[in-house]
């Protein structure tokens, strides 16, 4: 194995490994032995497991804990070579992907349609993660209100605070995303405000359970009544509370009904690479009856190779994303999602109550398992600048700014880390008043945003991450 570390050397965060291993800009003519890759891969997943083993890490990791994850990565291994497209040679891939939809229908009320429509089934396919989820509810919405009503120049109406994936899947698939406030201090959408923009064009509007940057749910129950009013989709962006929010609620934690109780929700996205521990490249989209459902599929019958059609925008999928999530959901079972549900609540109720006993702190809305605050009285950056040297890495929030932290099961396994939260938070604070009207270093990239020429640097300085983030 090739070290060439120089310790004194300025390491750059997104290439740490330049100069400690082998860099290749071609393929080597002759291939590495195994034992030697391995141990270069085993250092760096060891050095970047280090930091979520400490719990201080907001979301980002979801996972079961070791054990579990062994168990799926020994799972994907029977089909990582299967092509889940190739459904007639591994018809093992009809039965996860199926049964995956229909655990997942069941555990978000799936049944609760035909109490309206009793010809109603919920279906839906499996994505390779909430980003895609979300682009096939809109490309569905897109194309049946131009087959049925003749819309070509459709809207989906959002709240502001729903994920920047709609205005992704908005920009790919030619749908105008109407963006709408959210109300302070509230922090959720008005419905008064989502009616206003509600037009001919309109097909479908938006809500979430819960949203990123607070994780509150949106009045979900008023905006099913406003889209069954105006014959208009709603969609329920469940990617983020999806696989847990079913288990906060049946332990009792006051939960407003989000899912297919709601008589004019007509689709939901959640993610099984989340919340539901399976591993990475896997959501669910869920649709109130097969009608939505056919619009997202892609068939293309004039080509000289075949017949050519997809379910998703996906072609080539492995099979072990599958076997795995499946796997994850089966051997979970409801108690194993019950126990790590509470584990979580645990924890998040516990970092609620720290923030709740500081004056200085506002927490934002009702929370369950992430938590949101920001200050009237001092800069919540800088808190963030503290808690960062004591190896807390939040979410930074704008518009206004704010600080989450999103508690998964790796926080649960690390022994007092609700009294380590309390015990640095208050320091962060006294910080944060020590260096009043000075900048914070965390607020940078902030105080760009919210104008023209704010977020065109933003975007230049993003793409330049990423330009430098695939050189060599």
């Amino acid at each position: 194995m090739t070290d060439k570390l120089n310790g004194d050397a300025p390491q750059d965060p997104l290439k740490p490994y330049k100069g400690r291993f082998e860099t290749y800009n071609r393929i080597p003519e002759k291939g590495r032995e195994a034992d030697h890759l391995l141990e270069e891969l085993s250092l760096m997943a060891e050095e970047e497991n280090a930091a979520w083993k400490t719990g201080k890490i907001s979301g980002t990791y979801y996972h079961a804990g070791d054990e579990h994850r062994a168990f799926l990565n020994k799972t994907f291994s029977f089909f990582s070579h299967v092509n889940t497209i190739q459904f007639d040679l591994c018809p093992s891939m009809a039965k996860f992907e199926s049964e995956i939809i229909s655990m997942t229908a069941n555990m978000l009320n799936g049944e609760a349609v035909k109490a309206v429509n009793p010809s109603d089934e919920v279906c839906g396919t499996v994505t390779s993660g909430g980003s895609e989820s979300i682009a096939m509810a809109v490309k569905a919405y897109r194309d049946k209100a131009r087959a049925e009503k003749g819309i070509t120049a459709p809207e989906i109406i959002m709240p502001k605070t729903a994920h920047p994936a709609f205005n992704k899947a908005g920009e790919y698939f030619g749908v105008r995303m109407v963006m709408v406030p959210v109300d302070f201090p509230d922090f959720r959408v008005s419905p008064e405000r989502v009616e206003a923009q509600i037009n001919q064009n309109t097909v479908a509007i938006v809500g979430s359970a819960g949203n990123y940057p607070y994780g509150l749910i949106d009045p979900l129950a008023e905006l099913s009544e406003m889209a069954l009013k105006h014959k208009i989709g709603f969609h329920v962006d469940g990617c983020l509370g999806g696989f847990v929010l079913p288990w906060i609620e049946k332990l009792g934690y006051k939960i407003p009904s989000f899912d297919f109780r709601l008589p004019g929700v007509t689709s939901i996205s959640a993610d099984t690479h989340k919340f539901g521990y399976a591993l990475k490249g896997t959501s669910v989209v869920l649709y109130r009856n097969p009608s939505f459902r056919r619009y997202q599929y892609f068939a293309f019958p004039d080509w000289p190779g075949g017949i050519y059609a997809s379910p998703t925008s996906a072609g080539s999928r492995s099979g072990g994303l599958s076997a795995a999530t499946w796997a994850s959901m089966v051997s979970l079972g409801e108690a194993g999602y019950l126990e790590a549900a509470r584990a979580i609540m645990k924890v998040s109720d516990e970092i609620r109550a720290a923030v709740d006993d500081i004056d200085e702190l506002i927490v934002i809305g009702e929370p369950t398992f992430l938590v949101s605050f920001r200050s009237e009285t001092l800069d919540i950056f800088h808190v963030n600048d503290f808690m960062k040297t004591k190896g807390w890495r939040f979410n930074c929030l704008q518009l206004p700014p704010a600080l989450h932290f999103c508690v998964t099961l790796p926080q649960t396994r690390v022994p007092g880390l609700g009294d380590q939260f309390r015990e640095d938070l208050a320091e962060g604070v006294s910080y944060a008043k020590q260096k009043a009207g000075t900048p914070a270093q965390s607020s940078a990239l902030y105080g760009l945003a919210g104008t023209v020429d704010g977020n065109q640097q933003v975007t230049e300085l993003l793409c330049g991450v990423f330009d430098h983030m695939y050189a060599i």
